[in-house]
């Protein structure tokens, strides 16, 4: 009558999670439509009871994504301001890159599927996916408290999503760190290792400010060295935004064959 799922052990394996209590990862799996349908035919059978399906763990495990991805991010990026993390956590959790790792660990075939939505395709529906992805996430926080439910986060989710939002280096979003990706740009390009150089500190104590340069030396194969600037309210602030704003230009050499200097670094002085 109603879609069974695979053998769950195999679902375990790759969870990293032996389940004390099977019936979590169970319900985390189980449709609405499947619930409904088991509640019909029990009703037929005169004995009614209710069925559980996976809609309140998903609502249970998005807070546990959500605190774990907030609790990374704050851990490993102290330079960002709250907008800077928000937005990033937005990324990493939302719909379309959760789609990524339910597929990865083929979720669709261990689904528990009503009649309909096994024929309309369920299996492959990005938002029973991602659905059932956070109530898995629910499923390893019920069994196993906090810490199966963050390994598994940080593994499948977060680590995966920051290295794409790395290598893309999308300007919609905060590289991770831009020292490192300035260091990896330059070498790539033939270029020394890049030097942070304080020029001015400025302000009483409680409001000091920050001036550094970031000095990209030249290729071997001739691309001129520059200098990039940028202001912060630590040293850390300050290196990062030059940072930036050197990696930025590497960045946009790629597409420029003239490979055109650039401007002295008090044109790019701005605030970071």
């Amino acid at each position: 009558m109603k879609s069974e799922p695979h053998d769950l052990s195999v679902l375990e394996d790759v969870l990293g999670h032996s389940f004390r209590c099977r019936e979590l990862l169970e319900q985390a799996l189980t449709h609405a439509s499947y619930a409904r349908e088991l509640e019909a035919q029990n009703a037929a059978g005169g004995a009614p009871a209710p069925a559980l399906d996976n809609e309140q763990m998903e609502f249970l495990g998005d807070a546990v994504l959500s605190f774990v991805v907030s609790q990374e991010l704050f851990r490993r990026f102290p330079e960002y301001q709250e907008g800077e993390l928000s937005k990033l956590r937005a990324h990493v959790v939302s719909a379309r890159h959760l789609l990524r790792p339910a597929r990865a660990l083929k979720i669709g075939q261990f689904l528990r599927l009503g009649r309909g939505e096994e024929r309309s395709g369920g299996r492959s529906k990005s938002a029973l996916l991602t659905d059932a992805l956070e109530a898995i996430i629910a499923a390893l926080y019920l069994d196993g408290g906090i810490e199966p439910a963050h390994r598994f986060i940080l593994q499948a989710i977060l680590e995966p999503e920051l290295a794409e939002v790395h290598k893309d280096g999308d300007k919609q979003l905060p590289v991770m760190d831009y020292k490192s990706a300035l260091q990896e740009a330059a070498h790539a390009s033939g270029r020394p290792q890049p030097r942070y150089v304080l020029v001015k500190e400025e302000g009483p104590d409680h409001r000091k400010m920050f001036t550094m340069d970031a000095h990209v030396g030249a290729s071997a194969e001739g691309d001129k060295a520059f200098v990039r600037r940028s202001e912060g309210s630590t040293k850390k602030l300050a290196e990062q935004g030059a940072a930036r704003k050197a990696w930025e230009y590497l960045q946009s050499l790629k597409g420029d064959s003239a490979g055109n200097a650039p401007g002295p670094a008090s044109e790019s002085s701005e605030q970071s």
